[in-house]
């Protein structure tokens, strides 16, 4: 279903699209790092508290936030007539994607809550492998929508 209505403001969707994307991939490579950082301190500790105010904080303000606006955006743009070709090989494998992005903020915020109570069950390896699974992601997205090999 596409709304012709949507046409005229195609190019704002896509700036803001954009925008929200940024803030939200920034949050998505900096959590896990902190979640690193976090590993290396004493359960109790002032720097235990300190990082995870700063987790609560980068979720909260701005990984949710730049979550919801890219989904609002993103789906805006679907809605615009012309700009996905649905039997297009790279639209699916960019929404699957896109979806394992989702999946991988519900699991950032879950590991936030785990500190947050001081019940942590990952290693600091376990969350610098974790750290590289959104650049994987964000190079699929992007290769998809720019290149479009399929």
């Amino acid at each position: 279903m596409v709304f012709d209505v949507l046409l005229p403001w195609v190019r704002w969707f896509v700036a803001f699209h954009i925008m929200s994307v940024m803030a939200w991939m920034a949050g998505l490579f900096y959590l896990p790092r902190l979640f690193v950082y976090h590993c290396q301190v004493k359960v109790g500790s002032a720097e235990s508290v300190r990082f995870k105010i700063m987790e609560r904080r980068l979720l909260k303000a701005i990984m949710i936030p730049a979550m919801c606006s890219s989904l609002l955006f993103g789906v805006l743009l679907v809605l615009t007539p012309g700009s996905v070709d649905w039997s297009a090989g790279w639209w699916h494998l960019k929404l699957f994607s896109v979806v394992m992005m989702f999946a991988f903020q519900g699991f950032c915020g879950r590991w936030c809550r785990e500190f947050a109570c001081d019940n942590n069950q990952h290693s600091e390896k376990f969350y610098r492998i974790a750290n590289e699974v959104p650049t994987i992601l964000m190079m699929i997205i992007v290769i998809m929508v720019v290149v479009r090999p399929f």
